[in-house]
């Protein structure tokens, strides 16, 4: 849906042409309606936009309104609105939804909803925030095994409207233990008399989560295995719910996200940026802030050991910046790569010496060739502004520059492993962290070099 088909809904919506507007959400897609409602700050025009869907469809665009909206609508409609929408809303999306209201909304929605449906969400309620039992949905289809598939294909047209996905099913026993999947698309295509077991994808083929297991884990077997949809199971091995793709792309997305604030030092929050307080905002902030201030001391306290040979020698005090900033760099280059390999799975803890072996020759090449175009950089500027810097610094310079970039690569690669070992998130060890401490590690290099390179008069 295009700016321009908003505005002409805008406009039925203030000539008051409320049939004509229902009709035109009517024809919408889902996401398409919950951005039209989302774009209004009157919670009273979205509550009055929501009303006038039509029933069938109204669970179906709430799941994609924010949360602001879904409160705003629960609060505002009738016990039986309340009642009717839960009855019509994927079990995981309410959920979802539950999950992030107050309390008295908690309870003034399950006080309206059927016993079978109340007890189902309060028992997802009860497993772990970001397990993927918190994320799954009971809404699939089964299929006994002792079924044909002709008996299967029955099966899924008589219960099949109320499921979230048909396009994979999944094949339990009499203990409901997951045994097989069988996708659509094999069932149509086999004879009605083929016994299930004969055609359903089980043994060493059957790929499933637990219900505890993160959902970290899930996104990393959906991928893997390219699955539109993940089995989740209990501990013996029942079924208990699904996965689908549709929240897995969710995963994908919160992991990145959280992964990105944290390389940036920040505390992860739940909020989108424009709904988070500034209160929120500068506590997210202010620790790391606090501890990396804390930890440039050390900095500091270097530069001013060395005050008199910076004060003595030309051109010393000039180069600070750009090697600190060189090993800086250098140190994210590496260990963006590793933290995010170690995400995909593409990097494991067993491969740290490969990587480092493999990161030297990288940081050799780099250095080197840096330390070269450093001595042609600094002899140009001498040249051109009359400068007097000695030799002996342009090559205490260079020098530094290599050495730093070896030293920052390899404690890039090796923080987020250290990291992964001490089971904390690897994205910690980014940005701001590494800088700091390749700073601190640069001037130690660079007045070492000096102090042996350079004769102090």
């Amino acid at each position: 849906m295009n700016e321009q088909d908003f505005s002409y809904l805008h406009a039925l919506l203030e000539d008051n042409s409320l049939k004509q507007l229902r009709d035109e959400l009517a024809d919408m897609a889902y996401p398409d309606i919950a951005e039209f409602i989302m774009e209004f700050d009157d919670d009273k025009i979205a509550v009055r936009l929501f009303r006038i869907l039509p029933k069938d469809i109204s669970a179906d665009v709430f799941a994609y309104l924010d949360l602001d909206n879904q409160q705003a609508i629960v609060q505002s409609i009738t016990d039986s609105e309340i009642q009717r929408l839960m009855d019509d809303l994927f079990v995981d999306d309410a959920v979802d939804f539950l999950e992030e209201v107050p309390a008295n909304i908690v309870r003034r929605v399950l006080a309206n909803t059927d016993k079978e449906t109340r007890d189902t969400i309060n028992r997802f309620l009860k497993y772990p925030e970001n397990s993927a039992g918190s994320v799954m949905t009971n809404e699939m289809v089964e299929l006994h095994d002792r079924l044909t598939v002709a008996d299967a294909v029955k099966s899924i047209r008589r219960n099949g409207v109320d499921k979230e996905t048909i396009y994979t099913c999944y094949v339990i026993d009499d203990g409901r233990r997951l045994v097989g999947t069988i996708p659509l698309r094999r069932l149509l295509l086999n004879d009605d008399d083929t016994p299930l077991t004969e055609i359903m994808s089980d043994d060493e083929q059957l790929i499933f989560v637990r219900t505890m297991d993160d959902q970290e884990e899930v996104a990393s077997v959906a991928k893997k295995y390219d699955l539109l949809s993940v089995p989740v199971t209990d501990k013996e091995d029942r079924l208990v719910g699904i996965i689908t793709i549709d929240d897995i792309v969710d995963i994908i997305d919160e992991e990145a996200t959280e992964d990105m604030e944290k390389m940036a030092l920040l505390t992860p929050s739940e909020d989108e940026y424009l709904k988070t307080g500034v209160f929120s905002l500068a506590k997210n902030r202010f620790g790391w802030l606090l501890l990396l201030m804390i930890a440039s001391t050390f900095t500091g306290q270097i530069i001013e050991g060395f005050e008199n040979q910076l004060a003595t020698i030309a051109g010393l005090t000039a180069c600070i910046p750009m090697l600190m900033g060189t090993g800086g760099n250098s140190g994210n280059q590496v260990s963006t790569l590793i933290i995010r390999g170690l995400a995909l799975g593409e990097v494991k803890i067993k491969d740290y010496f490969k990587i480092l072996w493999k990161e030297i020759r990288v940081s050799l090449m780099v250095g080197i060739a840096l330390a070269v175009a450093n001595v042609a950089r600094m002899l140009i500027v001498r040249a051109l502004t009359g400068g007097d810097t000695a030799n002996s610094v342009i090559m205490v310079v260079s020098l530094s520059v290599a050495a730093v970039v070896i030293v920052s690569k390899t404690i890039g690669c090796t923080l987020p492993i250290v990291a992964k070992i001490l089971k904390l998130d690897p994205a910690l060890m980014a940005g701001p962290l590494i800088t700091t401490l390749v700073d601190t590690i640069s001037l130690i290099i660079y007045f070492a070099l000096t102090r042996a390179l350079i004769p102090m008069g």
